[in-house]
């Protein structure tokens, strides 16, 4: 059975979801999908903690499902600006998991991925597919996923 890892960038998904359709991610969907295809041996959501009682059911539904959610601490700066980037330990994950499984899912449009993407390829020998919305997805990242997949309406709630 193909072992199959996959890892959410949660904010991005969050926002493109929401500035594409006015709506959300259906990841209850999205992981009957994957676990059709093979076993999930690693599942991440990456999230930034602000303590919010709806943030927090949202969390407490993605463990619900099957993911290991993991959180950074929400930083505003002095200029107003905020601070909540999980590029590093996404890549610092999919790095370490891409040893040892078949297919790697990532499910962001941050462009920053499509070397991560080349380098586990190359490396590990992986198939590796990007979930995002098409017209808030970088070029580069689409052309380095071995499968690019739509987020449209299937996937939505």
């Amino acid at each position: 059975m193909k072992k199959i890892a996959i890892f959410v960038d949660v904010q991005n998904i969050y926002y493109t979801t929401r500035d594409a359709y006015g709506r959300q991610f259906n990841y209850r969907e999205f992981w009957k999908l994957i676990s059709s295809q093979g076993e999930i041996v690693v599942a991440n959501a990456y999230a930034i903690h602000r303590g919010d009682d709806k943030q927090q059911k949202f969390q407490d539904a993605l463990k619900h499902i099957g993911f290991t959610v993991k959180l950074k601490p929400y930083i505003q700066r002095s200029d107003g600006s905020a601070k909540g980037d999980w590029d590093v330990g996404i890549t610092i994950d999919v790095m370490q998991a891409a040893k040892d499984v078949d297919t790697v899912i990532l499910l962001s449009g941050d462009g920053d991925f499509d070397m991560l993407l080349e380098k586990i390829k190359t490396d590990y020998g992986v198939t590796t597919e990007v979930f995002s919305v098409p017209e808030l997805t970088a070029n580069s990242l689409i052309k380095a996923a071995s499968t690019y997949h739509r987020i449209e309406e299937d996937l939505l709630l």
